[in-house]
């Protein structure tokens, strides 16, 4: 078994994907995985929705126009049920999409340890995607999270802080 920080350190934003179809089981298991995500007060305020069929997987597409994108076989689109959320009495700030990015992070090291890659997209046309999915008020898509098995011209090049850099004690 792996540990976590293997995983960790294997997971990366894969940006070349092989059109090998992911497995119903992968899918299944990362599902539970999200499922057990915290999130603040327990509210799970998300909506996770899986997009396989080619003609939704087009449309998406038009929402973020990148060619390695479209090679993906799988789109998780991660929301934001607004009305689920918790928010903090003191400032009223919402933990909506702090809870969801908790979620998502979950998928993303699941579907490493099941071989997958991933990518976070959350640089993408935002109203395109909720009519393409026939979204209703309140439900706001925050990340659209590619998934497939990665090409073998996939590299995993991370560049990260020194430990001093990010991590204070007092």
């Amino acid at each position: 078994m792996k540990k976590f920080s293997d995983l960790c350190a294997e997971r990366f934003s894969v940006r070349s994907y092989q059109s090998t179809p992911v497995p119903e089981e992968a899918l299944g298991y990362i599902c539970e995985c999200v499922r057990m995500a915290p999130s603040a007060v327990n509210r799970q305020p998300w909506k996770f929705i899986v997009v396989r069929t080619p003609e939704l997987r087009k449309q998406l597409q038009t929402c973020y126009g990148r060619e390695w994108f479209a090679e993906a076989p799988v789109y998780v689109v991660a929301c934001r049920l607004a009305a689920e959320e918790w928010v903090r009495p003191a400032d009223h700030k919402p933990h909506g999409d702090i809870d969801v990015a908790i979620a998502v992070e979950h998928l993303c090291l699941a579907a490493t340890e099941q071989g997958l890659g991933t990518c976070w997209v959350c640089n993408f046309d935002v109203a395109r995607c909720k009519e393409a999915l026939g979204l209703p008020e309140g439900v706001e898509p925050v990340a659209i999270v590619p998934i497939g098995y990665p090409a073998d011209n996939a590299t995993n090049v991370k560049k990260r802080k020194p430990a001093a850099e990010i991590w204070e004690e007092r």
